[in-house]
């Protein structure tokens, strides 16, 4: 009889055993959800409301460096602002621009719900690397001290000056101050200005501000039309808030080709924002124009 039950508690045990190991048990094992694929990129792939990514690449320059936009908030008016056109000789544009960066991730908290920033930190980006040898983030001691390769870093690897390639005025040889300069062979005959004119077209932003250096002020765009009513606003609103001189536009020398003139002759606000110096990034003052900014379109 004991020899019985030993027999039959056995024989339910096994049976136990093989319907967990091929029924239940092997369906409960087998995990068939796809892995999560690496980000390689070294983009985020993802903001919190999830619509956009961290950062994107809108372009190469003429020696294939990447030009890259970093954006923000998830609103639907899009605040766009540009540094380091003019490279190694305006290397604190590019600067301000990496401040702003800094800022708004560190504090998302800052832009309305309304409202996204796009920041472009480096739009010549061959021109850079004449004085710093950085793609990204630098600090002023990386700087050379050589006034010949900053001067030279002005321009970007085709030797053309970017702010006289856009279609406003454009001719194929331009000034800065009293020396001649290059336009290009046409209007946007560089990849760096290509990137910045295919962004704009795409996104159509509400207003843009492009750092320059160096005269201490803050300028309104125009491109024979006249001074667009929102541009006068928004310049009136970061001259106040930064303590910088407004102007109405820039005469200190003519200029052809202008980036942000060709703004204005897609209807689009915009101002130029120059430095006082070649070498100060004047964060404060800038921040506060920027958050003036933020503050009149997120209402």
């Amino acid at each position: 009889m004991k020899k019985t039950i030993i027999a039959v508690v056995v024989i339910v045990l096994v049976g136990i055993g093989l319907y967990y190991f091929f029924g239940r048990g092997s369906s409960s094992t087998v995990d068939n959800t796809p892995l999560p694929v690496p980000n390689t990129s070294g983009q985020s792939t993802s903001t919190p409301s999830g619509t956009t990514a961290e950062k994107t690449v809108i372009g190469k320059s003429v020696q294939g460096r990447d030009i890259t936009a970093y954006h923000y908030g998830s609103g639907t008016k899009e605040l766009l602002f540009i540094g380091d056109i003019h490279g190694g000789y305006e290397w604190n544009t590019a600067l301000v621009a990496y401040e702003l960066v800094d800022y708004l991730k560190a504090h998302p908290e800052a832009i309305p719900k309304s409202v996204a920033v796009t920041v472009i930190p480096v739009m010549n980006p061959d021109g850079l690397n004449k004085v710093v040898d950085a793609t990204t983030r630098f600090t002023a001691s990386d700087v050379s001290q050589s006034s010949a390769a900053r001067i030279a870093g002005r321009y970007n690897a085709n030797k053309v000056d970017l702010s006289r390639n856009f279609d406003c005025s454009w001719q194929s040889s331009g000034v800065w101050q009293t020396t001649p300069v290059s336009g290009g062979t046409s209007a946007f005959s560089e990849p760096e200005s290509k990137a910045i004119r295919d962004y704009v077209n795409a996104h159509n932003p509400v207003a843009i501000v492009a750092w320059y250096s160096a005269a201490g002020g803050v300028f309104s765009s125009s491109c024979g039309n006249g001074i667009l009513p929102e541009t006068t606003k928004i310049n009136s609103l970061y001259a106040t808030a930064s303590g910088y001189p407004k102007y109405d536009s820039f005469d200190f020398y003519t200029l052809t080709g202008d980036m942000v003139d060709w703004f204005a002759k897609q209807n689009i606000p915009a101002v130029s924002v120059l430095l006082s110096t070649h070498s100060d990034v004047e964060w404060s003052q800038n921040l506060a124009g920027v958050k003036a900014l933020l503050q009149y379109y997120g209402k």
